[in-house]
């Protein structure tokens, strides 16, 4: 799809300038008769100059304002591609992926509650968006609602349905997504935060218990922090910003409608070597990455966060969200997108996207959000 809109502009920037060079001889005719006027009245050069450096003007002035906008078309209709070369990385074949902060690393300890998560449910069934709709209506969970009242409600669906994008209309299909994806985010932030709860507990006590220090070495591995540092950990165990992911996922997944996202619950578009996964189209059969798969959309997310607070390509993303923590900031989503243009192979111009679906759609207004809890432990961070 990328090489295709790369050959749509290219052809469009050679059509500009054929039509360019077309107007130029026409014009040149024009001149001609105009200078000729010029020869009848013995005119000297002055005037044709002067007429020939307007129409230079003219065109240097305007060609490159037409390729930009041009440019800017091809941009917007590729918004919404999956281009993203980011990766859960942690392939289980040594592939470069996770932070190393000394000893040696077991990627599957890095890996085994996003397993067991994603093992639980293989027969889920798939729901169509009309049941998905009364459901919502049913349990009165409205957009609009958890703008103002910043509540949740806790429907946890197990995958997308496929009917989402026959939904015509650009603004009921985004919010139908927004309403499927935000309860998956924020029960994952919940148990990061819940986690960090028990770690600053930790923290904060000389000695600490049998259990307490094999949950330690637990979220250690979890983490891939070989060193068994708590800074390190505390770094690393903590929330995405709940516009940010919400823009991730739309950008990757076209809101909803991608095969990826469709026949894998792949809602990040995360790279695998080994791992089961969706083989791009364009790539080579038996060479190259997949599309990591998974069997719940819940495991998706959980990979999601703990790709970003594990690999190293985000190390600066991580240390800029700890400044924030350290400054009684709130993790600002527009600022801390700035340090994923290792997410995607477009770079720099992927933050830009992400920045924009996050303002046009108004996403930070869910950055406080709470999800209703589901149980009595949950509703201290109500």
């Amino acid at each position: 799809m990328f090489s295709f809109k790369l050959k749509n502009l290219k052809f469009l920037n050679q059509l500009i300038f054929f039509k360019s060079k077309f107007y130029f001889v026409r014009m040149r005719r024009k001149n001609l008769k105009i200078f000729k006027f010029f020869d009848d009245r013995r005119i000297g050069a002055i005037p044709r100059i002067f007429l020939t450096s307007i129409f230079v003007v003219f065109s240097f002035y305007h060609i490159p304002s037409i390729v930009n906008f041009a440019n800017q078309q091809l941009l917007d209709d590729k918004e919404f591609q999956n281009n993203s070369k980011a990766i859960l990385a942690y392939t289980l074949n040594k592939k470069e992926g996770v932070e190393a902060d000394g000893g040696d690393l077991n990627e599957k300890d890095l890996l085994i509650d996003i397993f067991s998560l994603n093992d639980l449910e293989t027969d889920t069934v798939r729901l169509n968006a009309s049941t998905i709709k009364q459901l919502f209506q049913d349990t009165d969970y409205k957009l609009d609602d958890v703008r103002e009242t910043k509540l949740v409600k806790p429907v946890a669906l197990t995958l997308l349905p496929g009917e989402i994008k026959m939904i015509e209309s650009t603004k009921k299909r985004k919010e139908f997504f927004i309403q499927i994806v935000l309860p998956l985010v924020l029960k994952e932030n919940n148990n990061i935060r819940l986690d960090r709860k028990t770690l600053f507990k930790i923290i904060n006590k000389s000695n600490n218990t049998k259990l307490e220090k094999k949950w330690l070495e637990k979220k250690y591995k979890q983490y891939g922090v070989t060193s068994k540092d708590l800074t390190t950990l505390k770094i690393r165990m903590d929330e995405i910003p709940v516009s940010l992911a919400l823009a991730q996922a739309a950008k990757e997944t076209g809101w909803g409608t991608s095969r990826f996202a469709q026949e894998g619950n792949a809602l990040f578009g995360q790279w695998t070597w080994s791992g089961e996964g969706l083989k791009p189209k364009e790539a080579d059969e038996n060479k190259g990455h997949k599309v990591m798969k998974f069997n719940v959309l819940q495991a998706s997310v959980r990979a999601y966060q703990r790709n970003l607070n594990t690999h190293r390509s985000y190390k600066n993303f991580r240390l800029a969200r700890a400044h924030l923590r350290d400054n009684n900031q709130p993790l600002d989503s527009l600022i801390l997108s700035q340090f994923l243009k290792n997410y995607a192979e477009t770079g720099n111009q992927y933050v830009e996207v992400l920045q924009k679906i996050i303002n046009q759609n108004n996403l930070k207004d869910f950055d406080d959000a709470k999800l209703l809890p589901s149980s009595k432990e949950l509703e201290s961070l109500i």
